[in-house]
C-alpha cells in the first residue's frame, strides 16, 4: 500500500490519559507545553467522578449512576454524584478550550466492556451479566460519545479530534474472569464477535480518529482491529513475539501504534534512544523499513500516571518527546 498520513505530525508523543494530583489547570499547562499530541487529562484523584469509570459513566445517556460502598450502580435518577463527574467533565472542557489547540487533540472515554464489567445493576450484580444491560450501555455510550465529540468541535473549531477508547477490563471479559458480586464465581466469557461489534458501534459513533487503549496484558489484537480501530495504544512489551502476524498486517494496513515505552511511575529514565529500541527492532523483525516508523508509531508512557509524582510527570513526558524524536532523526 502507499504511503498513510496521520493526523499528528511525524515524530509525536502524548499521554494515556490520567496524571497525579488535583490540579487540573496546571496539569492541562503541562500536557500542552510538552507534548506535539496533546490531550485530554484525566485526574482522578480528585475523588468519585474524576475516576475511570465514574467518567465514563457521565457520558452515558439516560443510563443515570450513583455510588456504592461497592462501586457505580444505575439508578432510578440522576443524584449528585453523576452531577459531580459532568461538573469535572465541563470544567476540563473549559480549560482545554482555554488553550484553543489548532492541531490534533486526542480524547479519552471509557470502553462499553470496561463499563459493563464495572457498573453494577440496581440489584448489585455486575451489568455484563445481562446481555440486555450491555447492549443499552452499548447504545447510550455510542450517543454520549457523538455528543461529546460533537460539544468539542464546537468549543475547538481548528482542533482535530482523535477519540481514544479505554478498554483495560476487556480481556477479563473475553476469558471469563470478572468476578461476580459475590467474588466466588466469575461471569460467563463474551464471545469475540459479540465484544467485537460492541466496541465497533462505539468506535463508529464518530469520524474522529478511533484509537483503542488497553494496558492489560493478553491484549486482543484481532478484536480491535475487526472492531475499527485505526490505531492501538499498548505497552510495546504486549507485542508477541510468535504469532506476530496480526500485527504486521497491521502496520502494512496503516494501522497507527501509541507504544508506551516508559514506566508509568517513578522510575529511573534511560536515554530516549534506548527507550524505543524495542519499536525499532519491532519493525525490523517484520520486515518493515524505518522510514515511516516516525509517522505511524506515537511515543507513550506505558499506561496513565495517576501513580507517579508531578515531577516525574514532566520528566517522562519530555522524555517520551525526545524518544519520538530519535526514531525520525536515527530512523535505522
Amino acid at each position: 500500500m502507499g504511503p498513510v498520513s496521520f493526523p499528528w505530525p511525524e515524530a509525536s508523543a502524548t499521554g494515556v490519559g490520567s496524571y497525579p494530583g488535583t490540579d487540573a489547570a496546571e496539569t492541562t499547562e503541562v500536557v500542552f507545553g510538552e507534548l506535539s499530541l496533546p490531550h485530554l487529562p484525566e485526574l482522578p484523584a480528585r475523588g468519585p467522578g474524576a475516576d475511570l469509570i465514574g467518567r465514563g459513566a457521565a457520558f452515558l445517556v439516560e443510563l443515570p449512576v450513583h455510588l456504592q460502598p461497592s462501586g457505580w450502580r444505575f439508578a432510578d435518577r440522576p443524584g449528585v454524584d453523576l452531577r459531580r463527574a459532568l461538573d469535572y467533565l465541563r470544567r476540563d472542557l473549559d480549560l482545554l478550550e482555554e488553550q484553543a489547540p489548532e492541531g490534533p487533540v486526542k480524547l479519552q472515554v471509557c470502553g462499553p466492556w470496561t463499563l459493563a464489567a464495572s457498573i453494577e445493576l440496581p440489584g448489585g450484580e455486575r451489568a455484563l451479566r445481562d446481555a440486555g444491560a450491555v447492549r443499552d450501555i452499548t447504545e447510550s455510550l455510542v450517543e454520549g460519545v457523538r455528543e461529546h465529540v460533537a460539544e468539542v468541535r464546537r468549543r475547538l473549531p481548528r482542533a482535530e479530534i482523535l477519540l481514544q477508547v479505554d478498554e483495560p477490563s476487556l480481556p477479563a471479559v473475553l476469558a471469563g474472569r470478572v468476578p461476580t458480586a459475590s467474588g466466588f464465581r466469575t461471569l460467563r466469557s463474551v464471545a469475540a464477535p459479540v465484544a467485537q461489534e460492541g466496541l465497533r458501534k462505539v468506535l463508529a459513533a464518530t469520524d474522529a480518529f478511533p484509537i483503542v487503549h488497553c494496558c492489560a496484558r493478553n491484549v486482543p489484537f484481532p478484536v480491535l482491529l475487526g472492531a475499527g480501530a485505526r490505531g492501538l495504544s499498548v505497552e510495546v512489551s504486549a507485542i508477541p513475539v510468535k504469532g506476530d502476524e496480526v500485527i504486521g498486517e497491521a502496520i502494512e494496513d496503516g494501522v497507527a501504534f501509541f507504544f508506551g515505552v516508559a514506566p508509568g511511575t517513578d522510575a529511573p529514565l534511560p536515554e530516549p534512544a534506548r527507550s524505543v529500541a524495542p519499536v525499532r527492532e519491532l519493525w525490523r523483525r517484520l520486515g518493515f523499513a524505518p522510514g515511516g516508523m516516525a509517522g505511524q508509531v506515537v511515543v507513550t508512557p506505558a499506561c496513565g500516571l495517576a501513580g507517579a509524582s508531578p515531577r516525574y510527570v514532566r520528566q517522562v513526558l519530555a522524555h517520551c518527546a525526545k524518544a519520538a524524536r530519535t526514531l525520525a532523526e536515527t530512523p535505522e
